[in-house]
């Protein structure tokens, strides 16, 4: 483990008058145990445990002890010794932090599962949420981070605009997993990756917030069609950045697509002034109230029920990070936004033949929110 990253572990921990963090897998179920360790528990269960002073220790069965060489660890045969030794880590206060989230909260950040949670429990064990320690050490960006990103976050604007000239120039003979295939070329040239995607869809396909058209092929790009391109990529190891577009092809855009597009625009700089307000007043603001300034502008206009997603997730070296998320609609998110976190604001509405997402990425930033990527204030007229 990085020394910096337990320095800032203990001194949260300390602060904070907790015994200690508590990351808990079984066979690989806990992502945020194979990012500290450096790979995934094993075939029997494993605790590491890190306080608020001394090195973390690895608790694991001696079964699997040999995959972890190198690591200050502890070694159990059966489960009473696993009692034992669990007990013996933190031997009078046992307030942890673990993966979990009341009520399952925050999905994100909710792995320990209810018996594990009930075994502790019953070994005197007070477990609160890991989520904002976790936030604070690891999902706020390095200065490397944010440049990374700003690099990736460029080469999205410029190949987001390359892809509308590409199918432009072929209208009418393009198809959906062409155009994406396009963007895949164009991300391998700059340098970038992708866990998946993009996402080019046209018409109804764009009322699907998370269609990917099948490669090659999907439905035929023509004139008069509505498409909707959302892309993401990184540089190798970096910070993602996460853009979403939408064009019309044909010179005149329909009142329905225009409407539709003025209400998703000024939803996304609702939230955007939101956050700058709070920043120059110097409020903390929580997530969940970021998702409901813009998700009531949206309901105000009469169209509540058809933006059917977040606002807006964490960004880090997963597309959808472990940080905050803008988030009132499909859980309560009370995590704080603090400097150093990036994010998407992306609010969409969806009819059953079209849909509109407008999203840019934001820093916060110690001179307060920056917007990293291109912002679109005009629907792009495709072939024009």
């Amino acid at each position: 483990m990085d020394p910096q990253a337990i320095s800032r572990i203990r001194a949260y921990l300390s602060e904070n008058g907790l015994a200690g963090w508590l990351v808990y897998d079984f066979r690989g179920l806990n992502p945020v145990f194979a990012e500290l360790v450096g790979r995934p528990g094993g075939t029997r269960r494993a605790f590491l445990a890190m306080r608020p002073a001394g090195e973390p220790v690895l608790l694991v069965h001696q079964v699997d002890a040999g995959g972890f060489a190198g690591i200050d660890r502890e070694v159990y045969r059966n489960r009473a010794e696993l009692a034992d030794r669990l007990r013996a880590l933190f031997p009078e206060d046992r307030r942890v932090l673990m993966e979990y989230s009341p009520g399952g909260a925050l999905p994100t950040m909710s792995y320990v599962d209810a018996g594990t949670f009930e075994l502790l429990r019953g070994l005197g064990f007070e477990i609160e949420s890991s989520a904002d320690l976790y936030q604070q050490v690891f999902a706020c960006w390095a200065e490397a981070d944010l440049a990374a990103h700003r690099a990736a976050a460029g080469e999205l604007g410029r190949i987001v605009d390359e892809a509308f000239g590409f199918i432009g120039e072929n209208l009418g003979r393009v198809t959906e997993g062409q155009a994406a295939e396009f963007i895949r070329q164009k991300f391998a040239a700059a340098g970038l990756e992708s866990d998946s995607g993009p996402n080019v869809s046209v018409n109804a396909h764009s009322a699907d917030p998370h269609y990917e058209p099948p490669a090659g092929a999907g439905a035929v790009i023509s004139a008069g069609d509505w498409v909707l391109i959302d892309l993401w990529a990184r540089r190798p190891g970096g910070v993602y950045a996460d853009i979403t577009w939408v064009g019309y092809a044909g010179r005149q855009v329909p009142a329905r697509y225009q409407d539709a597009f003025d209400v998703v625009r000024a939803a996304r700089d609702r939230a955007l002034g939101f956050i700058e307000a709070a920043w120059r007043e110097g409020r903390r603001i929580e997530g969940w109230e970021v998702d409901r300034v813009a998700r009531a502008l949206v309901e105000a206009r009469g169209l509540g029920k058809y933006f059917t997603h977040r606002l807006g997730h964490n960004l880090g070296r997963e597309v959808h990070g472990k940080g905050a998320n803008l988030d009132d609609y499909e859980t309560h998110d009370t995590r704080p936004l603090v400097p150093g976190l990036g994010f998407t604001i992306e609010p969409g509405l969806y009819f059953d033949d079209f849909g509109v997402r407008l999203e840019m990425d934001v820093y916060l930033g110690p001179h307060g929110p920056e917007v990293t990527t291109p912002v679109q204030n005009e629907v792009v007229r495709i072939g024009r």
